[in-house]
Order: C-alpha cells, then structure tokens, then sequence
C-alpha cells in the first residue's frame, strides 16, 4: 500500500472549497478531511490550490508539435512526447487529442497528421511512458471526399472518446464571414487571388454534393454506440435541435449567442474554448465564451489549441460562478461528457489525479500535477 497526503490545503470540491487534506491511496483519493493533518510525512501546500486534474475533449496542440513552423514537419513521436509534456505540465491529465479526418483544400498534410496521430496515441497509449492519459476525438470533416475512406479504418479504435461532425467550408459556422476567410486563405497560402476564388467556388459545389450524404454515414456508422457525438461551430438553433433528434448531444465552438442558448434550453452539452475566455474574445470574430458563461450557456471548457488556457479560462470564469463550479467546467463536467466515470473530482474513490496551483496576483501557476498518485510534472 502506497500512500500520499497532502494538508494545509485549498481543496476545490465538486459542491464547495475548503481548507483541508487530502490522502491518496494505491493511485485512488482514499479521503478527504476539514484542518490541518500533523503527520510528519505529509505534504505541506502551504495554502495552495488543489484541484481534480484536468479533462480536456478538444486540443489540437499536436498539430502544433508537428508543424511548428510552416513547412518545418517534426518527426511524429517526438512530436507526440512534446505534446503530452506540455498537456501535463498544464495540469491536463486526460487529453482528448482531436484529430481531423478530411482535406478541404487548404490544409494539406492533416491526413498524414491524422495517420500518425493514431499510430502514435497507439503505441505510446500503451507503453506506460506518458505523464497525460490520452484519448482519441475524431473530427470528421464531413464535406471532405477522403473523410469515409480516412474513418473506416479507424471507427473501431477502443480509444475513441468522442467524434465531432464538422463543416468547415467556406461561408459556413467558424468562416461564415467570407470575405475574411477569403483574405484569410489569400494571407496563409501561396495561391493567386483567382486560385482562392476557384478553390472556394469548388468547395461550396463539394459541399452540396457531399455533406448530407456523408452526415447520415457517419450517423449510421456510431449509431447505438456509447460514444458521444458532437456538432461543431453551430450557428443557428434550428441546427442545434436537429443535431439532437439525430443524437447529436455536444455543441462544440458554437459561433452565435443562438445556438448556444439553444443548446441549453434543451440539454445539450455546450463546450467553449479556453484561449476565447483568456483573450477576451474569438479570435475569428464569433462570440464571446464569457457571453455564454453570463447567459448560463456553457457546460465544458476545452483547450482548443492552448493546453495552458485551461487552468486559466477557468479563474476568469470564477470571478462570475464562483471557483467550484468553474473549476467543474474543466474536470467533472468533461468527464461526464465523456462518460469517465472515475476522475473529474476531489471525491472518495476516484483516481487521484490532482492539480497544485498557486496565485501570481491574479494568474494561476501549476506547481504540481499528479496521476493515479503519482508525479507526473
């Protein structure tokens, strides 16, 4: 029997916080007690923050790792170390690594991130050697004429904790703003002026041709399955109640005040990104998360694209809802999303995975995280 515990603590319980300690146990939470504990082997926080390690369902950081710069490819697995060191060093414990099943003609070399992201999460899932438990979240583009052959393979993986139903063609959710997203693509590529237009013309015919088809597949090819489905970039609520009826139950990034509020109304799950919450705002023009935290229209904050956010997004919502339930938004609430039912909490029994911060004025620091009892950064 292994034990650890840590006093002088600010313990953020699912309902309350309390200064506390906490005693793990053979990689579980084996208690939680109010005071001080004075056995010498015990550690002090010294007043620090405790909170459930992280669950992220949406990071697109291994994209980072692998192309961190553009046309500068990392080679694959060192890519993936680099990821998960930076996932658990943020105090995210369970990563959902999001990864994208489609070309839409701009963004080549995601299929081959695609395919060694799977081969990698794999491999090292199973070595023991990472500090974060990873998980797989396929984003399927469904307008993209290699998303189906890109899935097939890979629909069984036992790894699969959700699966996201995208459409990012031009002048739709995230890019409805066309002319941004046409001076967008003009900035990030080499291609002429008449290129982009082309390009966009052919993706809006792809997308009539494509998208309904390849939905009602990738419905068919979960259906009866206890794996959560997700929309993405939601604009309007007629979209948000059909998603529902068709089983889709998470509304991931939607873009408008809207869809979100919609999305509660009838309970469905709303996720918003954590780099939204820190810098006050999208970075592509949609709405404001803090917006949907104020309407009582935000359930889950992911990562998105910055591991670190996440700790942080969750402060800032605080100072509205109070430190338990938003710390809830980054632990209890994902994994409840995802139906993992052992972690996401400072609870009896649960796995013992923690998160020691501490306050730089106002910014939250990770001093230490912990996974099934043991350090990991």
């Amino acid at each position: 029997m292994t034990e650890t515990i840590w006093t002088n603590a600010r313990l953020v319980l699912p309902e309350a916080v309390i200064d506390g300690t906490i005693i793990l146990r053979d990689g579980r939470i084996a208690d939680i007690q109010s005071g001080n504990c004075s056995s010498p082997a015990a550690i002090d926080c010294g007043g620090d923050i405790v909170i459930p390690g992280v669950v992220d369902v949406h990071t697109d950081n291994l994209e980072r790792q692998v192309l961190p710069r553009a046309n500068a490819r990392w080679p694959s697995r060192s890519a993936f170390v680099s990821h998960d060191a930076q996932c658990a060093a943020a105090g995210v414990t369970t990563v959902l690594d999001a990864l994208c099943l489609g070309d839409l003609g701009f963004d080549q070399g995601r299929d081959q991130t695609f395919r060694d992201g799977v081969e990698d999460l794999t491999a090292m899932a199973a070595s023991g050697l990472m500090k974060s438990e990873h998980l797989l979240h396929l984003r399927c583009e469904l307008p993209a004429r290699d998303m189906p052959g890109a899935l097939e393979p890979v629909a069984q993986h036992p790894l699969i904790a959700m699966v996201s139903l995208m459409d990012h063609s031009p002048g739709i959710g995230q890019y409805r703003d066309l002319p941004r997203y046409r001076a967008m693509r003009i900035r990030q590529t080499r291609m002429t002026d008449d290129e982009v237009e082309r390009r966009i013309a052919q993706l809006q015919e792809q997308r009539a041709e494509l998208r309904e088809k390849q939905r009602a597949w990738v419905l068919s090819l979960f259906a009866g399955r206890d794996i959560p489905l997700a929309s993405h970039d939601d604009e309007e609520a007629g979209q948000v109640r059909r998603n529902a009826e068709d089983g889709i139950r998470v509304a991931e990034f939607p873009v408008t005040m809207e869809a979100a509020v919609e999305a509660a109304r009838i309970g469905v799950g709303v996720i918003g990104g954590a780099p939204n919450i820190v810098r006050g705002g999208s970075h592509s023009g949609n709405v404001a998360i803090m917006d949907l935290v104020r309407a009582g229209a935000l359930d889950v904050i992911a990562s998105d694209y910055v591991p670190p956010a996440m700790i942080e997004s969750a402060f800032i919502v605080a100072e509205e809802i109070g430190l338990a339930k938003a710390i809830a938004m980054i632990t209890s609430a994902p994994a409840a999303m995802c139906k993992l039912a052992d972690r996401g909490a400072l609870a009896p029994g649960l796995r013992a995975d923690l998160v020691r911060v501490t306050k730089h004025d106002a910014m939250p620091v990770v001093r230490q995280v912990w996974r099934g009892g043991e350090r990991v950064a």
